[in-house]
């Protein structure tokens, strides 16, 4: 299977202890590594001093958080530094982090101390008015985006996803699930309307109560690699994770006589599976805001950039101008009018919100200098 774009190595949670002491030295204080371990890839190249090493976040609860190396998972904090060195909440760690870290206690508890550079990431915009990003997770190889064919299934949506991960350098793969609820002429109708959206995607068939599909999914998670499970509450995310690990020990909630299931995960977590995959397991999102994400977009939409470049004008804003390709496209049935509808939508979105994020950054950059200013001021008149 393929990556999207090219990226360095991603790195897993059990790794090799002799490139381990190339990285970092190991102490009396870190958690030891020993034993057998399932294949991995080696950690990030990245010098540690003595008594540090490096290990991933697992979870997520505030300010509260679980890492996990070779052996064990134990909670942590951010440090201060560490906290007054990020620049927005963006650049705190998430879950799939791989962090610079320090154990205490014979490796009972950790501080992280700084979070590595992620390969690859998955953000939005945070919910509400606020136009900063929020980091879902990072370091993910494919993300497997979950849609139910009874009551969930929205193209539009399944577009947003895939600009998410386009964005982020991620592989999605699109899981319909409750196909058991659906005729096969139904599901075969379902998979045209993805198509004629020009959405190129691997897509996995499955139930959850046949086991259809399941095997499918379970042969595309190779050990080392990390995976992610999105979609909405309720489209059978939690039971998949049950089945393709025999038994997580994850809570999955009762299905409602019309097939809708109903919310049950609460926060991310990173599981670690029995032949060395890895899978984040994630609540429902409602809001899919758009931020900073033109060239995920562009990537997305690949089939309107193709028509776009035959336009005559270079500025073809694709609505009345002689030789349009768009327009002439949806004409004739090549392009499917609402997903360049769609298109124009999210482009619109991103570009509204990047620039009020640039102008939240200039004032919190005007202010930051406001505040040295006065506290630097403030120190020359102590002086005298």
């Amino acid at each position: 299977m393929t990556i999207s774009k090219p990226k360095q190595p991603l790195f897993h949670v059990f790794a090799d202890s002799d490139r381990i002491s190339d990285a970092c030295d190991e102490s009396e204080h870190t958690a030891p590594v020993t034993g057998d371990r399932p294949e991995g890839f080696s950690p990030p190249d990245r010098s540690c001093d003595p008594g540090e090493s490096i290990a991933r976040v697992t979870a997520v609860d505030r300010d509260q958080y679980l890492i996990r190396n070779a052996e064990s998972e134990v909670p942590a904090k951010l440090t201060g530094r560490a906290l007054y060195a990020c620049e927005s909440s963006a650049d705190m760690p998430c879950v799939g982090d791989w962090v610079r870290v320090k154990y205490q206690d014979s490796g009972a508890h950790a501080s992280i101390l700084d979070v590595l550079p992620r390969q690859s990431f998955l953000r939005r915009k945070r919910p509400g008015d606020n136009v900063e990003f929020q980091m879902i997770a990072a370091n993910i190889d494919v993300a497997f985006i979950v849609q139910s064919c009874h009551f969930d299934f929205n193209v539009r949506r399944l577009e947003r996803y895939l600009v998410m991960t386009s964005e982020g350098h991620i592989e999605p793969v699109v899981l319909l699930t409750k196909t058991d609820l659906v005729s096969p002429e139904a599901l075969e109708q379902l998979v045209s309307l993805i198509r004629h959206a020009g959405i190129g995607a691997r897509i996995i068939a499955l139930s959850n109560v046949s086991g259809t599909g399941v095997d499918e999914t379970r042969e595309l998670i190779q050990p080392g690699k990390t995976y992610c499970l999105l979609g909405s509450s309720g489209v059978g995310k939690t039971t998949l994770i049950n089945r393709l690990v025999g038994d997580s020990g994850l809570a999955t909630g009762a299905v409602s006589h019309s097939g809708e299931g109903r919310h049950t995960t609460t926060r991310r977590q990173l599981i670690v599976l029995e032949h060395g995959g890895l899978l984040i397991d994630m609540p429902g999102m409602r809001e899919l805001g758009m931020l900073g994400v033109s060239e995920g977009v562009d990537a997305s939409f690949a089939d309107v950039q193709a028509h776009s470049a035959n336009c005559r004008f270079a500025d073809c804003t694709h609505t009345s101008e002689p030789g349009c390709a768009i327009q002439s496209a949806i004409a004739q049935g090549e392009l499917d009018p609402a997903h360049f509808q769609n298109y124009l939508k999210l482009k619109k979105e991103s570009a509204f919100h990047d620039m009020s994020h640039l102008e939240k950054r200039k004032k919190d950059r005007a202010f930051g200098k406001l505040v040295r200013s006065v506290t630097k001021a403030g120190g020359r008149r102590n002086e005298y």
